[in-house]
C-alpha cells in the first residue's frame, strides 16, 4: 500500500476516534458538532493534507536530492552519508529523533507569536472560537512549509528511517487532534510529560500570561516548564474567550484568510493612535 494511503488510514482512524471521545467526555456539551466555520475547517483539513502536506514531501525529497549532488561536486561527504543514527534500532531512532522535533517544533512555535511577519500566517490559527478536533487542521500553508522544511528535512538528510519519520507523524497528529480535541483532560501527573487539552487551550486564550503567549507545546509540554512559558491555572478549566486582539478585523472567508498574510497591515488614523497611545500610558 502506498504511504499516502497509509496516511489517510490513520487520518481516518485517529479522526474517528478523537471525535468519540469528544462525544462520551465533552468539555462543553452545548457545542455543537456542525458549529461555526465547520465547513471551512474540513476546507483546511483538504487542503492542508491532500495538497500542502504532499507537496512539501515532493520538494523535500528533491531537496534532499540537491544537496546530495551538491555536496558531491563540491568533493564534500554526502548529507545522507552521515546518518548519525542509521545503525540504532528503530524504538532508538524514534525516542531520539521524536524529542529532537518536538524541540524544533517548539521554538518554531514561540517564533512564530513573536515574530511579526511570522505570527501574520500564525493568526489563522488562531482564529479558531471553538476548539474541537477539526480546528487541528486550521493553519495556513506557509506556516506548514516553515514547521515541515524546518523539523523533517534534518531526518530526511541525516538519514532517518522512513518508518521512524511516519510513526512520528502519526503520534503527533493523534497528539495534534486530541490536544485541540473538546475536552477537559489534563492526564494528571502526566501533564507535565504530554500536553493535554486543558493545558493548550489555554495557549489559545485571548489573554496573554507570558510574552507573546503561553504554552508552546506542541507535543511534549516539558520544553514549556523547563523556559518558564507554562500556564497551568487552579481555578479555571478553560478560557472564557478563545482567539486574539483585534479579530474583529480579521478576515472570515478562506480567500481573504489565504491572502491576509501577504498584505500590508492597514495604519491606524493618526486620532486613533493617539487615543491608544493615551489609554497605554494610563
Amino acid at each position: 500500500m502506498p504511504i499516502y494511503l497509509h496516511y489517510y488510514f490513520w487520518l481516518i482512524v485517529i479522526s474517528a476516534t478523537v471525535f468519540t471521545l469528544e462525544r462520551v467526555f465533552q468539555r462543553k456539551p452545548a457545542q455543537e458538532i456542525v458549529r461555526a466555520d465547520f465547513v471551512q475547517d474540513l476546507f483546511w483539513l483538504v487542503f492542508n493534507t491532500q495538497y500542502v502536506s504532499w507537496g512539501i514531501a515532493i520538494v523535500t525529497v528533491h531537496l534532499a536530492t540537491w544537496f546530495d549532488v551538491t555536496f558531491l561536486h563540491l568533493g564534500l561527504p554526502r548529507p545522507e552519508s552521515i546518518a548519525l543514527l542509521s545503525s540504532w534500532p528503530l524504538w532508538g531512532q524514534f525516542l531520539v529523533f521524536y524529542v529532537f522535533r518536538d524541540f524544533l517544533e517548539w521554538n518554531v512555535h514561540r517564533l512564530l507569536h513573536r515574530v511579526p511577519w511570522l505570527w501574520r500566517f500564525h493568526k489563522l490559527h488562531h482564529s479558531i472560537e471553538q476548539l474541537d478536533w477539526l480546528s487541528t487542521f486550521r493553519a495556513h500553508w506557509s506556516e506548514a512549509i516553515i514547521y515541515k522544511v524546518i523539523t523533517y528535512l534534518p531526518l530526511v538528510i541525516l538519514g532517518v528511517d522512513s518508518r521512524v519519520i511516519f510513526a512520528i507523524l502519526v503520534t503527533s497528529l493523534f497528539i495534534q487532534e486530541l490536544i485541540h480535541a473538546n475536552l477537559a483532560w489534563t492526564f494528571g501527573p502526566f501533564r507535565f510529560l504530554i500536553t493535554s487539552p486543558r493545558f493548550h487551550a489555554w495557549h489559545h486564550d485571548v489573554k496573554l500570561y507570558g510574552k507573546s503567549g503561553q504554552n508552546f507545546a506542541i507535543d511534549l509540554p516539558i520544553w514549556d516548564w523547563i523556559f518558564g512559558t507554562a500556564y497551568w491555572p487552579k481555578d479555571a478549566v478553560a478560557p472564557a474567550r478563545l482567539g486574539f486582539q483585534g479579530m474583529e478585523s480579521y478576515p472570515r472567508s478562506v480567500w481573504g484568510r489565504l491572502w491576509d498574510p501577504f498584505l500590508r497591515e492597514k495604519k491606524k488614523p493618526a486620532a486613533e493612535s493617539e487615543t491608544s497611545s493615551d489609554s497605554k500610558s494610563n
